[in-house]
């Protein structure tokens, strides 16, 4: 059977209504999420959201196999939770823009989704973490897979690409570097791509180990951007 896209007035409309068309359940399909959707001002050209939804195949494949990446990923992190009893819970594909490329995301659906995200995201990275080591014993070492739930990690890398943008004004306007509180890897990239077409500035990261972070420079005319 193939893809259907639906487009709704939210992401859990379009869902229900493809659901409905293929007379499928949540578990047996796969989902990704074309588009949020926006809110135009006063409700004025807002844009719909947009899902594909695709029905499972039957595995054919003998257990152990190799195979496409994410899909592995994501039965390897289906398998988690349902390890971890969380079996109304279902994960779906979503695309997230990281500056000029676009990386496919394992998102996890469903209720009271705090328990896997932890505080600052770190039980949630740490779910990440095993199912990429679990997917390099499958073959896949070069492919790494993010891991969100609820849109926790979209919510995130705008809110630090809004704080990028307010530390760059604040670097401007007194003319001195401002340094941000330490990030992991991750998080620093996506302020340097935040930043990397603001004028007036440059970025840099300092420091050591857990203490890294992201550095915010005023630019001086002939200044050369420093490696990161």
């Amino acid at each position: 059977m193939d893809s259907l896209e639906v487009s709704a007035k939210t992401v859990d409309d379009a869902v229900s209504q493809a659901l409905a068309q293929l007379d499928l359940t949540r578990a047996q399909v796969e989902v990704l999420v074309l588009s949020e959707g926006s809110r135009g001002l006063f409700g004025l050209r807002s844009a719909p959201a947009r899902v594909r939804v695709t029905p499972r195949q039957p595995p054919t494949a003998a257990p152990g196999a190799p195979g496409d990446a994410v899909s592995d990923a994501q039965t390897i992190l289906e398998g988690l939770l349902e390890a971890m009893g969380l079996t109304e819970a279902a994960v779906e594909r979503r695309l997230m823009k990281e500056g000029p490329t676009e990386s496919v995301v394992l998102n996890i659906a469903g209720d009271d989704l705090g328990v896997l995200i932890g505080r600052h995201g770190e039980t949630l990275s740490s779910l990440q973490y095993i199912v990429n080591l679990m997917l390099g014993r499958l073959g896949h070492s070069h492919t790494p897979v993010m891991v969100d739930a609820g849109g926790y990690l979209e919510r995130r890398y705008e809110s630090l690409r809004a704080l990028a943008l307010r530390m760059a004004e604040r670097a401007l306007a007194t003319g001195r570097p401002v340094e941000m509180r330490p990030l992991p890897a991750r998080e620093r990239r996506i302020v340097h791509l935040a930043l990397s077409d603001y004028k007036g500035v440059t970025t840099e990261s300092v420091g050591e180990g857990e203490a890294r972070a992201v550095s915010i420079i005023p630019r001086r005319a002939g200044d050369a951007a420093p490696l990161r």
